[in-house]
């Protein structure tokens, strides 16, 4: 099988995760994240839009990884994403992280907010 090696410029990928952590660039942060544009802090989950809202100039998807399972987002919720012209993908954070690195690497304009498994 050939693989192919996946390059990215600029925002940096996901390069691990486990219970309770990601590991982001090398580095090991505990509990959730949010990866924005040229930027990894962290998240404390559902709620912490304000962020998001910031970066909508510079972003077009969202990718919210729920943890081991996923959770459905409120009608509200997809209403503050909406008005910000910004799409937002629920998943499972495993998830995530794989479609998050996929279109990272395709230079996509993209964010995560990931919870631990």
């Amino acid at each position: 099988m050939h693989l192919t090696e996946m390059i990215f410029d600029g925002p940096t990928p996901i390069d691990g995760y486990g219970p309770g952590f990601f590991r982001i660039n090398g580095q090991v942060h505990q509990g959730g994240i949010l990866l924005l544009p040229g930027r990894a802090e962290p998240w404390r989950g559902l709620g912490d839009w304000d962020r998001f809202l910031q970066s909508a100039a510079q972003i077009d998807v969202v990718f919210l990884g729920m943890g081991a399972e996923i959770s459905a987002l409120s009608a509200e919720h997809r209403r503050i994403f909406d008005e910000a012209g910004l799409g937002v993908e629920v998943m499972s954070s495993p998830a995530a992280c794989r479609t998050y690195n996929v279109l990272l690497s395709e230079g996509r304009r993209i964010a995560a907010g990931l919870l631990p498994v």
